[in-house]
């Protein structure tokens, strides 16, 4: 018996049955590739809010050193202990400059998922030129329509 006699017995409830099972398939296997192509930007986008969180950390410790810095150089006018604080402020500024440009590249390098957006367009294509069987009028009014 060939494969196209095989297909030509099947029932109807097969049929669907083979279609239904397919098309969970296609579904699952969309759904995986959406969730890997997804986790790679997450990672990278954590690792942009970390050096975020970080860039914020250091520029808070900056303000109250800037803060004293400031204030002992007023009150002294020379090149005290002031200044060492004003030089720890300035690299804490510093540092988080640095992490800020580190930052905004790992967002850059963020996008969209676009295998996954480019296999569901396919799939959707593909469904709208799927045309429903075709009734008989005697199964439309053994089913209660009309």
């Amino acid at each position: 018996m060939s494969a196209v006699e095989r297909t030509d017995e099947r029932s109807l409830g097969q049929l669907v049955a083979t279609a239904t099972a397919e098309l969970s398939a296609l579904v699952h296997d969309e759904i995986a590739l959406a969730k890997a192509e997804l986790r790679e930007d997450a990672k990278r986008a954590g690792i942009g809010g970390g050096a975020i969180a970080g860039a914020g950390v250091f520029a808070l410790f900056a303000l109250p050193v800037l803060s004293f810095a400031a204030a002992y150089g007023i009150h002294n006018l020379g090149l005290g202990l002031a200044w060492s604080f004003l030089i720890v402020g300035a690299a804490y500024l510093v540092l988080a400059a640095v992490l800020g440009v580190f930052a905004r590249s790992k967002f850059k390098k963020v996008k969209p998922p676009e295998r996954s957006i480019a296999s569901a367009k396919e799939t959707a294509a593909v469904l709208q030129g799927v045309k429903p069987h075709p009734r008989s009028p005697a199964d439309q009014t053994s089913s209660g329509q009309m």
